[in-house]
């Protein structure tokens, strides 16, 4: 079978010891099977059945046995993503407990190569070794001595400027030297190139950049007088500077390999295969990160598989060794490479490919749709103009009034000032949002000017390039999706889904459900009626995501995503038909009338069950952050749960994530707004038997209201009062349930985020919103009360299930084996 083994190896001798032994597969082993082409489960599984190695073929040669180690002709290089920066006080230092929330795997001939290849996957936004934050000598220092996620940039900052040497730079990080020279050699070429322009650049200087991994963009802005992208592009390709495409055979090309799994390198003088000549490409998903995640890995598999089955020959584009997308078996040609308008465009030409499905990977390939677009790459599906017009704020909301679909106030930025005045028109609170960003990245509520000046600070140095829009935020509104696939801007399949928390919480941190049990008839019929008409306007053929908020008789269109969304995975899974193969046979022109797809006008799918859907978070990991949500999203996973009904599954729903249900006593701590809500949740749990206890205020308004319940008090108020420290509780695990609801008006912060903090540290459950709370009660309040007790919730093992099971129950005899 599979085995781990971690070594340490002594700096300046050659002594090593054993850090630890894993008898099982490890992060890392999806990353040595991409990296090298060998599949170790594959092979391991093979061995635990007991055939010998001698026995299994090598899959990617597919003449050679497996008994043999892989040998590599390039180098591979594997760095993390961490997102850091959507927790508000999380310590970015980076030590022996995992942080990072995905990671990418770059493939070149040299390091040079590879490390600046691997930089731009993490983020498109990174150009390469370059400088990235404007670091202090003092904090430079700081940054090198103390590991960081910004560690790699602070290196490079130190070389560029010349502040100090390699010698320095290792004896403050103890990195190799052979490392840091490689990343000095980049800065030689890179300060080669910015002593020349563009047109006087001698092509042995181009070939040198790119075989060091520099990208034409980054060619572009180094040289004197500035230059385009394509101008550094048109200049490559003149002096004959073009990559070739290798294979990955696990065997440094010394034996004849049939494989499909390429990368491309400037470092090479033939192809390893010919020319595609056709096919679909399918661009993948980048990177995990908050936000998007293995749901558009599932959907770009899901176009693959559905294009094979339909006779396209395709080609997936990907860089994440943690995806089935880059499993070289499920697609015709496997491109290990950049997500990048350059190197989508070196692969497009070179396979004279009949289009591009940009739609299923998340973000990173939409953004990529109007570029390409440009560039003359055929885009399949929706076009690029209309994706822009989705997309873009101002254009989209400008089209939203043109055809009469209802939406919150709203205002393109001009300046700080013209803000201020919309805000004072339509009245605090206000939202902020940038335009071309995933998982609300920028996105904030603002409640008073100057925390509208601090947002707009922030969604400016986030989106340059495309308009910030300021609208009204709608308090206390319902969230409403519709996840569908369109064909010619006719809307061919649909499902209709709500949110348990109010507008406010991202949609992927929010707890689905599927169908809407508390939508209005009305609700539903003016969602229709908005998604018909966005969909003809847009001219959408593929997946599209709309999202509403419903208030009283409002109800408003906030965004429409013309991409799969991240709830594509579990909305198909809840319908029982794959909503990416109706999207992506709708791409091509094939019929979709035999997938008995859910329509506008279907009401009564599913019929008998409710689905679930509920975020999982990493706050344990994450020292410091505070748990608790907003308009950008925090959660790094999810779980989905079926029921009899929506109290059913959301029980199992939360139970999975990790929730373990409150036994005894529970701690309640509400803003004063809140009260009255907490007022009926508190006491539907009295009832229930739990003791209730209750910070200072949130006890005395409890005890107005006549729920008996204990005052604990406040944790900053250490030894100032008799009463028992809610801290001190918590930790004790007296508290099996700990209830935090702050709102914009909260004044004990630190008290809340004390609480709240604790609760993670210690893992006891901890609710933080209004409406999970109301859903948790009536949900326990009917697996307790109400005749009939809700199923599996009560989970038992299949050896306990066993001993409890009746022989006349069991369908096999005690002796046979099941």
């Amino acid at each position: 079978g599979e085995c781990n083994i971690q070594y340490a190896l002594h700096p300046e001798s050659l002594d090593y010891c054993i850090i630890e032994v894993n008898a099982r597969l490890s992060r890392s082993s999806a990353l040595a099977s991409k990296a090298t082409g060998y599949p170790l489960a594959f092979v391991a599984a093979k061995l635990a059945l007991g055939i010998p190695l001698t026995d299994v073929e090598n899959a990617v040669t597919k003449k050679t046995q497996a008994c043999f180690e892989p040998s590599l002709d390039y180098v591979v290089t594997k760095i993390p993503r961490w997102d850091m920066s959507k927790f508000e006080g999380v310590s970015t230092q980076i030590g022996s407990a995992m942080k990072s929330v995905g990671e990418v795997m770059s493939i070149g001939r040299t390091l040079e190569e590879s490390l600046q290849k691997a930089l731009r996957m993490v983020d498109p936004a990174i150009k390469g070794f370059q400088p990235r934050y404007k670091f202090t000598m003092d904090e430079l220092l700081e940054e090198l001595a103390v590991p960081t996620d910004r560690r790699v940039y602070a290196i490079a900052q130190a070389l560029h400027e010349n502040t100090m040497t390699v010698e320095e730079i290792h004896d403050i990080t103890k990195i190799d030297h052979w490392f840091l020279r490689r990343c000095e050699s980049i800065v030689k070429t890179f300060d080669k190139i910015s002593d020349t322009t563009l047109d006087a650049m001698p092509d042995s200087l181009i070939k040198e950049a790119k075989e060091n991994g520099f990208s034409d963009v980054q060619i572009a802005e180094a040289v004197k007088g500035g230059a385009t992208e394509d101008d550094a592009r048109s200049k490559r390709k003149s002096a004959g500077v073009v990559p070739v495409t290798k294979q990955i055979d696990t065997l440094a090309a010394e034996f004849p390999a049939d494989t499909n799994y390429l990368y491309m390198t400037y470092h090479g003088t033939e192809n390893d295969v010919e020319p595609a000549g056709g096919g679909i490409m399918v661009l993948g998903s980048g990177a995990y990160r908050i936000g998007s995640s293995i749901e558009f890995d599932w959907c770009g598999v899901s176009a693959i598989r559905a294009l094979r089955g339909m006779g396209y020959k395709a080609t997936m584009v990907n860089y994440n060794p943690e995806t089935v997308s880059t499993d070289y078996d499920e697609c015709d040609r496997l491109y290990f490479e950049e997500l990048s308008r350059e190197r989508v465009l070196d692969i497009y030409e070179r396979d004279s490919s009949d289009g591009v499905i940009v739609s299923v990977g998340g973000q990173i390939p939409n953004g990529l749709a109007i570029p390409l677009g440009k560039a003359g790459v055929k885009i399949l599906g929706t076009t690029a103009e209309m994706i822009d017009n989705a997309e873009d704020r101002q254009k989209f909301s400008s089209a939203l009034d043109e055809i009469g679909v209802q939406q919150p106030r709203w205002s393109e930025l001009t300046s700080t000032e013209s803000a201020l005045d919309f805000a004072k028109e339509v009245g605090y609170p206000v939202l902020v949002r940038p335009s071309y960003v995933l998982s609300g990245a920028a996105m904030n509520v603002a409640w008073s000017d100057d925390q509208l000046r601090a947002c707009l600070e922030e969604a400016a140095d986030v989106s340059q390039d495309y308009p910030v829009v300021i609208s009204d935020f709608i308090e206390g509104a319902a969230e409403i999706e519709m996840d569908g696939v369109a064909k010619d801007g006719e809307i061919i399949a649909a499902a209709i889904h709500e949110h348990i928390e109010n507008a406010g919480v991202h949609s992927g941190d929010a707890t689905l459900v599927l169908p809407a049990q508390d939508l209005t008839a009305y609700q539903k019929q003016r969602v229709r009626d908005a998604s018909r008409k966005i969909a003809k306007r847009l001219n959408i053929t593929g997946p599209l995501n709309i999202q509403f908020v419903a208030k009283g008789t409002d109800v408003m269109c906030i965004e429409c995503n013309v991409r799969a969304s991240r709830s594509f995975p579990f909305v198909s899974k809840t319908m029982g038909v794959d909503f990416i193969e109706a999207a992506t046979r709708a791409i091509v022109g094939a019929d979709t009338s035999v997938m008995n797809l859910p329509t506008l006008e279907t009401r009564n799918r599913p019929a008998n069950f409710v689905g679930v859907k509920a975020p999982m978070f990493s706050f344990t990991r994450l020292r410091g952050s505070d748990p608790v949500l907003g308009v950008e999203m925090a959660s790094t996973g999810e779980v989905a749960c079926y029921g009899a009904n929506k109290e059913e599954a959301f029980l199992k729903a939360l139970i999975s994530t990790g929730f373990q249900m409150p036994k005894k006593n529970i701690l309640i701590s509400v803003q004063n707004s809140l009260t009255d809500d907490a007022t009926h949740c508190a006491y539907q749990l009295h009832e229930l038997g739990y003791k209730i206890y209750a910070t200072r205020k949130t006890a005395e308004a409890l005890q107005k209201n006549q729920v008996p319940c204990e005052v604990v008090a406040y944790p900053t108020e250490k030894d100032e009062t008799s009463e028992s420290n809610a801290i001190d509780l918590i930790k004790s695990k007296d508290i099996c349930l700990v209830v935090n609801i702050p709102t914009h008006e909260s004044t004990r912060l630190e008290d809340n985020f004390l609480l709240r903090r604790t609760a993670v540290d210690f893992g006891v459950p901890l609710l933080t919103n209004m409406n999970l709370l109301k859903c948790f009660t009536d949900a326990v309040h009917k697996n307790e009360m109400e005749e009939g007790k809700m199923v599996g919730l009560h989970p038992k093992t299949l050896f306990e299930h066993y001993e409890s099971e009746s022989d006349s129950d069991a369908w096999t005899n005690p002796a046979e084996y099941h």
